[in-house]
């Protein structure tokens, strides 16, 4: 099975978004390995965001992302990175298909609810930033059998 990287960012966390995006990915059969709500320090954005370093926007996307608390998870399950990033929808909300996240919640590309790792290099990548070994746990999951073949 395959691990991801999701966050919900902090305008998803100040609009009460927590439960109903957790709710999504539970219910299309990701499996939750990792779950914390956590404050970004300035030192963690930059090395989450180190690939835009230089840019424009990198500024103002590191201080967005240590305005508030997020919620980092750790998902797993069968093309676990594909299936997240499709049911997030585009980037950009006014891009996302109806019914994904950003779609549904999303308003404005800096205001887009979550961010998910956009491949299986980035996600453990991300995965080992914001989760300590130790903290994703393994375990079998009963209904496991009625998701996949």
């Amino acid at each position: 099975m395959e691990r991801t990287y999701v966050m919900v960012k902090p305008d998803g966390v100040q609009r009460n978004l927590i439960g109903e995006i957790i709710f999504r990915f539970e219910k299309k059969g990701l499996k939750i390995v990792g779950l914390k709500m956590m404050q970004i320090s300035r030192e963690l954005a930059e090395r989450h965001y180190g690939e835009h370093r230089g840019k424009p926007f990198f500024e103002p996307l590191v201080e967005y992302i240590t305005s508030g608390p997020v919620v980092a998870m750790a998902l797993e399950g069968k093309d676990a990175v594909s299936t997240a990033r499709e049911m997030m929808g585009a980037t950009n909300p006014l891009k996302a298909a109806q019914g994904t996240i950003r779609g549904t919640f999303g308003m404005d590309i800096g205001r887009n609810v979550v961010h998910g790792s956009d491949s299986t290099e980035s996600a453990a990548r991300e995965l080992g930033l914001f989760f300590a070994p130790g903290e994703l746990v393994e375990y079998k999951r009963e209904l496991d059998s009625w998701i996949y073949e």
